[in-house]
């Protein structure tokens, strides 16, 4: 339990740094081009410290679920003194004013970066690559052949006294690659398996040992198992043998770690792109948790959901899953925030951009430009967007307290 609330500890922690992180970038980006900063604070609520730094005042308040950066004119409705109004957000040009405001995101997007790297260098990272290549047919190692009619029983790995091992017996050895069975090839351990279960008493097998292959004859005995469906039992041909497991992650030195995590990355934001395409239609299969449908883990889950999660993992000692929740939830963030929706960062750049493109055209037709948005005209829009985003946090939140996802049965 001790490490379960330190793992929700430890991953909230991670989050507020994701957040503050965030506002960071807007207010980096924006002092860079000379806008002005007037308030940068990590947190919502009351202030429990402030203090100002030239003309920008950094602080931190209670509620820790976000955050914000004060940046002078953001829109030309906001109130600007005669100082600030020549460093007014909006009378900057436009790629400053899209770098700025896309600079939140790109924060989560060099936070997750660096993360997978460390990962890269330590724990070593996923492979997809290997988890969907098919299992070479290389034995691991040698047991027995029992039957095995239950779930108890197949879990059960002992052998009992007298149990068969034709494997072994026939003189199959760890390393050896199976080429064929029953004159078969066998170029995956599927394959093996197939040729194997309708297998029954003496059958030739050749393997590959030392670059060479060996005839071999085994004496395949037939069993009653548990096949896959948990259900049904059959009675199949078994020699008493485990392939070499598939290397499902990979651990890079400090300079191929950089290819590796790129590449990793970009994996990270096609299955990104994949969940938000996916989150509207998930969204039913949530209500339906919240009254007592089986949760489905692959539905959305909220910040708390995330770091109950992240909780259960530390408590397994599975940091690299805990570490890697974090990565693909600053990814997913990232990706999110730069939705063309208000208030997201997305729809304000869209407005910027609508800006662009509407004087541009103008222009051709001769006429002045057209000036800012007026974004009292996009509040009906914004508030609608806002009641459906609050909606489904509430939704989730509720799922995640009441019908949580359990990756860890």
């Amino acid at each position: 339990m001790l490490w379960f609330i330190l793992g929700i500890v430890l991953f909230a922690l991670g989050i507020c740094l994701s957040v503050a992180l965030h506002e960071a970038g807007h207010m980096w980006a924006a002092k860079a081009f000379g806008m002005k900063v007037r308030r940068y604070f990590v947190g919502f609520g009351p202030t429990v410290f402030s203090f100002r730094r030239g003309e920008t005042e950094y602080g931190l308040k209670w509620i820790p679920l976000g955050g914000f950066c004060d940046i002078a004119g953001m829109t030309a409705l906001d109130e600007v003194t005669p100082e600030e109004s020549k460093r007014a957000m909006w009378r900057f040009k436009t790629w400053k004013r899209t770098v700025v405001m896309s600079a939140g995101s790109a924060m989560h997007f060099i936070l997750g970066f660096v993360i997978l790297y460390l990962m890269a260098v330590t724990m070593g990272l996923p492979n997809p690559e290997a988890a969907n290549a098919p299992t070479e047919p290389v034995i691991s190692a040698t047991a027995c052949a029992r039957s095995a009619t239950t779930l108890e029983q197949l879990n059960d790995t002992t052998c009992p006294a007298g149990a068969p091992t034709p494997a072994k017996t026939a003189g199959i050895q760890s390393g050896d690659k199976v080429v064929s069975v029953a004159g078969k090839p066998t170029p995956t351990w599927t394959d093996v398996l197939a040729a194997v279960q309708v297998a029954g008493g003496p059958t030739p097998f050749v393997v590959e040992r030392g670059g060479q292959r060996v005839n071999l004859t085994v004496d395949v005995p037939r069993v009653q198992r548990l096949l896959s469906d948990k259900t049904t039992v059959k009675e199949v041909g078994m020699i008493g043998a485990s392939p070499v497991p598939k290397t499902l992650v990979a651990t890079y030195g400090p300079v191929d770690a950089v290819g590796a995590t790129l590449d990793f990355t970009g994996t990270m934001f096609a299955e990104t792109g994949k969940r938000l395409i996916e989150f509207p239609s998930r969204i039913p299969a949530v209500v339906d948790s919240i009254f007592g449908g089986e949760r489905d883990p692959n539905t959305p889950v909220s910040v708390v959901g995330a770091s109950r999660i992240g909780g259960e993992a530390a408590e397994r000692g599975l940091w690299e899953i805990f570490v890697l929740l974090l990565a693909s939830l600053n990814f997913f963030i990232g990706v999110f925030n730069l939705l063309p929706l208000l208030p997201l960062d997305g729809g304000h750049i869209a407005v910027v951009w609508y800006e662009r493109v509407r004087d541009w055209i103008r222009k051709l037709r001769g006429k002045a430009a057209g000036g800012p948005v007026d974004y009292t005209k996009l509040s009906a829009v914004t508030m609608v967007l806002v009641f459906i985003g609050g909606a489904v946090t509430l939704l989730t939140v509720t799922a995640d307290i009441v019908n949580p996802v359990k990756l860890f049965q």
